[in-house]
């Protein structure tokens, strides 16, 4: 008998890993599905449009790499088989002696900051551990350590906060502190209710070709003890905090308040340069009607919330549909009103 798993997309929606706390939850609109069958051989089966192997010809090739990279779900698929194995060997867990195929599909946007490549490696895990049978032996608060680990064996630079937040679903509020990280070797997540979160949109490039073409110093200047970025890191973390509280207490004006200046904190840290310009103008559109609006991620995609009610949802729809990102075709803006994930 097969297995279906599925996670989905997340929405940063508050603080950052790398500052110590952060708020965040997953969304219904998009996500990944693995599916798992036993067969006589292990076999990581290609999906038809994002592992594409053959084209019509060479400059179609080239197109395709330019615009989606040299890679698709396969690698990812691959990677989280080792890491689960090694993890089960190394403590002990008896694995029984079949094999299977694993396949995938995602209408996750593509490099839209929702998280899609962890969504793949989430939904993957999820069948690995019902196939077999050990979802009890490897604690829920490890899972997104393992799925972090499966994406750095790739070279992909990623922290927990996506990845606590598709292992739980929903709404979760987070703390990385180093405290906890010693002691228990992960931060304390904590689930919320999803009826706590106010109304929000989501704008998205369809081509985001501009997402931050300039390499990001701060991870380094950070470990370097750099006053300016740890000051701006400890900001951050006090968002979150602040946000959660904001929650708690349904007060949506002080959360566009924090949204905004977690924005604005980034920005100042980051630079222009390194946000990109497509990125940056999707967060104007949202400001220039009095929405409150920051990144879901790294980039690629804007979480807004309009305090004003429908009145100004109407005009930020209308702001998104007249938009002209870039002079390049960059492509349009996307606006969409969306389901937290229950």
């Amino acid at each position: 008998m097969g297995l279906e798993r599925r996670a989905y997309a997340r929405v940063g929606l508050l603080g950052n890993p790398s500052g110590g706390r952060a708020l965040s939850f997953t969304i219904a609109d998009f996500s990944a599905t693995v599916r798992l069958r036993p067969s006589p051989q292990l076999l990581i089966q290609p999906h038809l449009h994002h592992d594409l192997v053959a084209f019509p010809s060479l400059p179609q090739l080239v197109s395709r790499l330019q615009s989606e990279g040299y890679y698709g779900g396969v690698r990812l698929l691959m990677a989280i088989c080792k890491v689960f194995y090694n993890h089960c060997i190394q403590n002990n867990i008896s694995l029984k002696a079949e094999n299977f195929t694993l396949s995938y599909d995602t209408n996750n946007p593509r490099q839209a900051g929702l998280s899609g490549s962890s969504a793949i490696v989430c939904a993957a895990l999820s069948c690995l551990l019902d196939f077999y049978d050990v979802r009890h032996l490897i604690k829920v608060e490890m899972r997104p350590n393992l799925i972090l680990n499966a994406e750095k064996e790739l070279g992909i630079v990623a922290g927990l906060q996506d990845r606590v937040a598709q292992v739980y679903g929903g709404l979760v509020y987070m703390d990385f502190s180093q405290g906890y990280i010693d002691k228990l070797g992960h931060g304390i997540y904590m689930p919320l209710d999803v009826n706590l979160v106010p109304p929000l949109y989501l704008i998205y490039a369809e081509n985001p070709s501009d997402s931050g073409k300039v390499h990001s110093t701060v991870r380094q200047r950070w470990l370097d003890g750099d006053e300016f970025i740890i000051s701006g890191m400890k900001e951050v973390a006090q968002v979150a905090f602040d946000g959660h509280k904001a929650l708690l207490q349904k007060d949506y004006t002080e959360l566009a308040r924090l949204m905004n200046k977690n924005f604005d904190l980034r920005r100042e840290m980051f630079g222009d340069d390194v946000l990109g310009s497509v990125n940056i103008k999707m967060v104007e559109v949202a400001r220039s009607v009095g929405a409150s609006s920051k990144f879901t991620g790294s980039g690629g995609a804007v979480v807004a919330l309009c305090p004003d009610g429908d009145s100004q949802v109407e005009h930020l729809c209308k702001a998104c549909e007249s938009c002209s990102l870039d002079a390049n075709g960059c492509g349009a803006v996307k606006f969409i009103s969306f389901l937290v994930e229950r």
